[in-house]
């Protein structure tokens, strides 16, 4: 199956638009992990086992793997995601863009070294730049859009002939750059109006929406503005508020309460907006 086949079957089957992000940080971690060599593995094996039935899919992210040399241990969470919970997509949040054979080459770092079925890109650099991810059809190509962060304004919101620059990037890419179905954008759950703008003008295309916990995010303002007529549309992400919910040895089960209340919280409004 695609990514979004996937996808979309595992906002049915889990009943979830949830994300989890994958974000290691060791000195976060449980005390007992403290002496474990294999720690980072180890510890979102964990997340991902006690989470894998209430999410739509999981997103780590890269950096905080390569920053601790930990490249391995994502190359096998993701190879275990695949093999104990087939069906959950992988996004790897890699933010990549760059032209020619190197964007042939993070392709297939993304897709062939790391097995990702999807992975987030900036798409600044135009559509050659990513044009080796769009030829990959079976894969998600998630392309930055209206970022959760206070500075994404800074040129996300220039004027751009009477739009946003930001609306100028949904529109192209919906209408030019979608050709294999397989392009879904980031839009941050801290600009949710900005967030309806983009709903607006891509129809059913797929939203990561990042920045729900930590970051402030509002799910009924997210479901209201985002979510698509039957409810779905959306990967409402988070990380933080799920990794770190408890810093015992019961952190993979305060993962799975947190992830579960975060699924009821999304589903309540959701099923109001289909009542």
């Amino acid at each position: 199956m695609t990514f979004m086949e996937n996808l979309r079957a595992a906002w049915q089957r889990n009943d979830s638009l949830v994300c989890v992000g994958l974000d290691p940080e060791p000195a976060r971690f449980p005390a007992k992990f403290a002496t474990d060599t294999d720690g980072v593995f180890n510890f979102c094996r964990a997340i991902v086992d006690a989470t894998a039935d209430l999410v739509c899919c999981f997103k780590p992210q890269i950096a905080h793997f390569a920053a601790l040399r930990a490249e391995g241990a994502l190359e096998r969470l993701i190879a275990h995601i695949h093999d104990a919970h087939p069906g959950v997509p992988v996004i790897l949040d890699a933010k990549r863009g760059d032209i020619g054979s190197t964007a042939q080459q993070y392709a297939s770092e993304a897709f062939d070294r790391y097995r990702a079925d999807a992975v987030t890109l900036n798409p600044y650099l135009g559509k050659d730049s990513i044009q080796p991810f769009l030829d990959r059809a079976d894969k998600g190509v998630i392309l930055l859009c209206r970022t959760s962060n206070p500075g994404g304004a800074d040129f996300q919101n220039l004027d751009c002939g009477g739009l946003p620059l930001y609306l100028r990037v949904a529109q192209t890419i919906a209408r030019d750059w979608n050709g294999n179905g397989n392009c879904a954008l980031v839009t941050g759950a801290t600009w949710p109006e900005e967030l309806g703008q983009v709903r607006a003008r891509v129809g059913n295309m797929p939203l990561l929406v990042p920045g729900i916990g930590a970051q402030g995010g509002d799910i009924e303002a997210v479901m209201r503005h985002g979510s698509t007529g039957d409810g779905n549309g959306l990967m409402i992400s988070s990380s933080r508020a799920i990794l770190y919910a408890s810093s015992g040895d019961d952190f993979a089960e305060a993962a799975r309460r947190a992830t579960h209340n975060m699924r009821d919280e999304v589903n309540r409004h959701r099923h109001l907006r289909n009542d």
